[in-house]
């Protein structure tokens, strides 16, 4: 019961909080919700038997789709990664004031919702509902709660998704017809024989919905306006946990079951996903706002998680596993100073920032360790990973691995250039009367610096997670 346990809290006081009044009763509620569901999460994952990670109940019994959740390595991982992130973001971002914050803080927990069914779903079916779950509150909160061009930026973001899950049903359908026992479970999709034309169309189909999700070169330009536009809380759920929902479905769902066409295409994906990692990295570097050049950098950091996914090598594939949560553990990070300085100073511009680790020292040191993250420096949770996933491209082909390598120095050349305008140098008069970040916002700054570091020194635990995931996925090749 633990998986339907960890669908059943988010939802339930989710919709409970539509009825919730005031500021402080909404956002405590949903402090409650998240800090149980993280419980509940951390009690499965780490103390209690495989059998108990997984539920089978009838559904829809007439189409052949069964309420089916299952969670191995990856699916555990991913379940900790959104359960860890929501508490903090809520804690985080406490000060920030939303109109009809009941409303804001329902959605938020009703995305919570998706996102766990979705790293839970062993059904095609119960996949797509938590998938769409999870994209419909996001649409509500940017669209209501957004920036000034919150409506342009709500409706690419629309067309995009809404676009790339029609795409998906439709191959969710073919595939449910050509299922042996006209099934949506995801045992009897590995099992479906396609011809080679088949394959390579329906292929497409899923590929295109997740490859939206991620979002990798060329359909990523949705992203930078929907993260710009967004509130910081809702931006950090897109960077940090749901952009993750394209990666994992890419080896829950694409690899397995079309084994022939992601070979026969992994070529083309990788070069375009290196495009998008060098692209974005250069777009990053002529940034003057702090959250387009966050946006940018996910993108470039995505666009190698593809690129080494499809390279299809065991370091490669071991070095997506961690980075997704490495990944999602740093870019809120990000956030979160991008928001206090927001919300302090009233800009997100580097023209107008300068000096403030001069003013707020603390933050200064969280943020260069986030920095130093970001870039994957030794000893911080992203070496680990970046150094498998570049291992994996180069053992699947040296001059393409050798041409992504500089995204690490162009990573470095933007990252470093964000500290230096925002912590050092002469004060400016926006940053002047800049304060230390307050108490709640340090310590969830803190908890995420230990996370960073304790990964980075000793990243094997969340490499023997995954292992399992890891081989299944290569026995399918």
């Amino acid at each position: 019961m633990i998986p339907v346990s960890l669908i059943l809290i988010p939802l339930i006081t989710g919709l409970a909080a539509f009825f919730l009044k005031g500021e402080n009763a909404a956002k405590n509620w949903a402090l409650l919700s998240s800090a149980i569901t993280l419980a509940v999460a951390v009690a499965g994952i780490f103390f209690l038997p495989a059998h108990d990670l997984s539920y089978d109940a009838a559904w829809l019994p007439q189409l052949g789709s069964r309420f089916s959740l299952m969670t191995d390595g990856m699916g555990k991982m991913l379940v900790l990664l959104t359960t860890i992130a929501f508490p903090v973001i809520i804690i985080a971002t406490a000060r920030n004031q939303y109109k009809n914050p009941g409303s804001f803080y329902a959605l938020l927990l009703l995305s919570q919702t998706g996102l766990l069914g979705v790293f839970l779903a062993a059904d095609a079916l119960v996949f797509y509902f938590f998938w769409e779950l999870a994209l419909v509150p996001v649409y509500f909160l940017c669209s209501i709660w957004g920036g000034e061009k919150r409506i342009a930026a709500t409706f690419k973001f629309f067309v995009y998704t809404f676009l790339g899950s029609l795409l998906m049903l439709a191959g969710i359908l073919y595939l449910y017809f050509q299922s042996a026992d006209h099934s949506f479970a995801l045992q009897s999709f590995y099992h479906i024989k396609l011809s080679a034309g088949q394959e390579a169309l329906i292929f497409w189909l899923f590929f295109i919905a997740f490859a939206i999700k991620m979002p990798v070169f060329p359909f990523h330009t949705w992203q930078p306006d929907a993260y710009e536009q967004s509130p910081t809380a809702v931006t950090m759920i897109l960077s940090g946990v749901m952009v993750k929902m394209g990666i994992f479905a890419l080896l829950r769902w694409l690899l397995p079951v079309f084994p022939h066409a992601s070979a026969q295409y992994a070529h083309l994906i990788i070069i375009l996903s290196v495009i998008g990692m060098l692209y974005a990295s250069l777009i990053a570097i002529r940034q003057d706002d702090i959250k387009r050049l966050i946006a940018y950098s996910s993108i470039a950091h995505i666009g190698l998680m593809s690129a080494a996914v499809f390279a299809h090598q065991q370091t490669g594939l071991e070095g997506v596993m961690i980075q997704m949560f490495n990944h999602g553990i740093n870019v809120i990070g990000l956030w979160i100073v991008a928001d206090v300085i927001e919300q302090q100073l009233g800009t997100r511009k580097f023209s107008d920032l300068g000096g403030l680790a001069q003013k707020a020292p603390a933050m200064a040191i969280l943020l260069v360790v986030m920095a130093f993250a970001n870039i994957a420096l030794p000893l911080t949770n992203a070496f680990v990973g970046e150094f498998l996933m570049f291992n994996g491209l180069f053992r699947y082909n040296i001059w393409i691995a050798a041409v992504a390598c500089i995204s690490i120095i162009l990573a470095a050349v933007y990252t470093l250039n964000m500290v230096q305008k925002v912590l050092y140098g002469s004060t400016t008069g926006v940053t002047a009367n800049a304060r230390e970040i307050g108490g709640n916002v340090q310590w969830m700054l803190a908890i995420l610096v230990i996370i960073i570091i304790a990964l980075g020194v000793y990243p094997q635990p969340m490499i023997d997670l995954t292992k399992d995931t890891v081989q299944a996925i290569l026995a399918n090749r």
